[in-house]
């Protein structure tokens, strides 16, 4: 697919994204695009994946960065593109920071057909191969164990395809679940704008306390 299919396919989810269900978080009207996570759960277990371009990741040596995570496959028809599209709108604003001190996480849900081919086959068609940005696969059941960490569980429909994860989540440097994202709605300056307060080490509660003239 090249990036012209990409886009029209981008263009043509983005009216329709609201209609698709997404079980793991359900929208209030008057909700924010970001709301913090308040157990705070540390989502790094000692496991090690592999990347799009083959070599083993220990999710420990991701500590110490602030991480984006969003969970897509390669072969889905319309919404990870979507995802893709906005991690790489943030991407493009945070600049140089990605990678240095911040990194993206693109995890597969469908590790059975996703090899380290596949996923760098797929960062290339969407534009998405940027320093720090990692796209990783593994073992079924390594991939379960991570998901349970952010209390995701893969599933899929009747048809036989994979239910999407409609969300992003906001890693801090300690490996500690900081937000979470409803991917359809966040602006990708504000989402830059945390990901960058959080490789500096601050609570975003801090931050939004600060902006708003209260003590933290």
């Amino acid at each position: 697919m090249g990036h012209a299919r990409s886009f029209a396919l981008i263009i043509l989810i983005v009216g329709a994204i609201g209609l698709i269900g997404c079980r793991q978080h359900t929208q209030d009207a008057d909700e924010p695009a970001g709301f913090a996570v308040s157990d705070a759960a540390d989502v790094l277990p000692e496991m090690t994946l592999v990347d799009q371009h083959d070599r083993q990741v220990p999710l420990a040596s991701l500590r110490g960065k602030s991480l984006l995570f969003d969970f897509i496959y390669t072969s889905c028809p319309g919404p990870c593109l979507l995802l893709t599209a906005r991690m790489k709108s943030v991407a493009n604003r945070l600049g140089p920071i990605l990678g240095s001190e911040a990194r993206f996480v693109s995890v597969t849900v469908d590790p059975e057909h996703d090899h380290p081919s596949d996923l760098l086959a797929y960062a290339k068609e969407q534009g998405a191969e940027c320093n720090g940005w990692l796209f990783l696969t593994g073992p079924p059941a390594e991939i379960d164990r991570l998901m349970a960490k952010f209390k995701l569980q893969r599933q899929r429909e009747p048809d036989g395809s994979v239910d999407h994860v409609l969300e992003f989540f906001l890693v801090g440097r300690d490996g500690r679940l900081m937000t979470q994202y409803v991917a359809s709605d966040v602006n990708p300056l504000k989402l830059a704008g945390d990901v960058e307060q959080a490789a500096d080490g601050k609570r975003l509660v801090e931050s939004a306390q600060e902006d708003n003239g209260e003590n933290p």
